[in-house]
């Protein structure tokens, strides 16, 4: 079952590594017989469906949740194996969308409002007053 991210992105089911173990959390019947924790993982630096350019940028996007180049999710949600299979597959494929998304418009920076900083400073000399009355008065 390949993975399609976008029209142009379609991970091939060879590349995807399947890991299966038990599920922590409360037992019940059967729990030690059923694996429904899934982990799925692709590797971005050996995948031959990617270009140079989408390679670069998931590598850099997604760098703190790689290890060795390989981008690792798990599912135990779901009581099903079957299930947690298709939320590993479905968080994969938001991942790496969201990486290969462009880039936003860069922020412009502004300066504040003479309002905007007289407000500012006004509350925090409420605010100082009000620490002020709840300390124990002083004997002179």
């Amino acid at each position: 079952m390949d993975l399609i991210i976008s029209s142009s992105l379609t991970i091939p089911e060879s590349e995807l590594r399947w890991r299966f173990s038990r599920s922590s959390g409360p037992g019940g019947q059967h729990v030690n017989t059923s694996d429904s924790r899934v982990e799925l993982s692709w590797s971005i630096a050996d995948s031959g469906v990617l270009t140079e350019q989408q390679r670069e940028r998931l590598l850099q996007r997604l760098g703190p949740r790689l290890v060795r180049g390989v981008l690792t999710v798990s599912s135990s949600e779901q009581r099903s194996q079957v299930r947690n299979r298709q939320v590993a597959l479905g968080k994969l494929g938001d991942s790496v969308a969201a990486a290969l998304q462009p880039d936003g418009p860069k922020r412009r920076a502004t300066k504040p409002t003479k309002g905007s900083q007289r407000r500012r400073l006004e509350a925090k000399s409420r605010r100082s007053a009000t620490k002020q009355h709840r300390q124990r008065p002083t004997a002179d």
